[in-house]
């Protein structure tokens, strides 16, 4: 059904369609998905103490407001996390400020952090009860006098009401909040979180959401940090500001975060690199060209935990998750393991 809707929806501009998606889940106007393998012991797994059906997840960026985490699940997602939220209303850049790239099954991005505030959104969360593992993704708003505060402001509001929250210090579309992948200021950064958490009584667990642009002295350094600080969870990684030399589409050289198929090799190779840093002592949730069974289980042999997606539903439509677990299966059942855990890392 979605392929014959597609070239409708992309005559839409990419922010015009994507409105209309998160209205059509708000509403109910996406059909119920028939689901072979609910609950198959394959995809089974935890995350943070509590149980998962599937490990696949809708990354921080498609519900930025928290509208629609209770259809997603509905949709088949094992987890989802909403956002970025910022402690103050914000805009945004100006438009355009979205690009589809179909020839390469790729998005970019140049959003910053639009989305109506954190005071909207608990209050949205707490009206509507997630029926499943939620994540709230947090950064600074644009023009505040202290970052770390904003990051700690959104702790104090949503700890109460989110599953996990994911400390994002990765979009290249907020000026210069890549500088947190620095020693010393992401470490300032966790102390204070944690500090926070004291203050609070709270056990919320937190993950560090990492750019995919990095090099191999900044991914030893970042390990380094988030071992020290008893991080449970990092999300490699974000959308990309480089890669875009074997790009097809004329609009591939707009300014912002580039997402989907290009950056899945990248984000690969990237996560088997912080895999044989941590060794297992923090667990990863691998994004970057998840849209198949095949991608997905990639992901898990270089040594993600769980993955995540959003571009891909872009490109294959809102059954994206059964449509990755039966080609999963089947990949699984070639390697005849009982669970998907037994390969993960086993690319070496």
């Amino acid at each position: 059904m979605f392929s014959n809707l597609r070239s409708l929806i992309f005559k839409f501009d990419p922010e015009t369609a994507h409105n209309l998606a998160i209205k059509s889940l708000k509403f109910n106007f996406v059909p119920n998905i028939l689901d072979g393998d609910k609950n198959n012991p394959l995809f089974k797994n935890k995350l943070f103490n509590r149980n998962l059906e599937n490990p696949i997840g809708m990354a921080a960026g498609f519900d930025k407001n928290a509208e629609v985490y209770n259809p997603l699940f509905k949709l088949g997602f094992g987890f989802v996390e909403v956002g970025t939220i910022t402690p103050l209303k914000q805009y945004g850049n100006p438009k355009p400020r979205v690009f589809r790239l179909v020839e390469d099954k790729a998005l970019i991005n140049r959003l910053g952090f639009n989305n109506l505030g954190a005071k909207n959104v608990v209050d949205r969360i707490k009206s509507n009860s997630q029926i499943g593992l939620l994540g709230i993704n947090v950064g600074p708003n644009k023009d505040t006098k202290n970052r770390l505060n904003d990051y700690v402001e959104c702790l104090k509001t949503f700890h109460q009401v989110a599953d996990y929250i994911t400390i994002n210090i990765s979009s290249p579309n907020t000026e210069d909040l890549r500088s947190f992948h620095e020693q010393t200021k992401l470490n300032e950064l966790l102390e204070s979180i944690d500090k926070q958490k004291k203050i609070l009584s709270s056990k919320i667990p937190i993950a560090v959401k990492v750019s995919p642009d990095i090099n191999d002295q900044q991914i030893n350094k970042i390990s380094e940090v988030l071992l020290d600080n008893n991080i449970e969870v990092i999300i490699v990684g974000n959308t990309s500001d480089s890669t875009r030399e074997n790009l097809s589409n004329i609009q591939r050289h707009q300014k912002g975060g580039l997402s989907g198929k290009p950056i899945e090799e990248k984000s690969t190779k990237l996560i088997n690199k912080f895999y044989k840093n941590l060794n297992g002592r923090i667990k990863i949730i691998g994004v970057g060209g998840v849209d198949s069974g095949e991608s997905a289980y990639e992901k898990f042999l270089a040594g993600a935990d769980y993955v995540q997606l959003y571009t891909g539903m872009v490109f294959r439509g809102p059954n994206i998750v059964n449509m990755i677990k039966k080609e999963l299966k089947e990949l699984l059942l070639k390697d005849g393991v009982k669970n998907y855990t037994e390969i993960i890392g086993k690319k070496g």
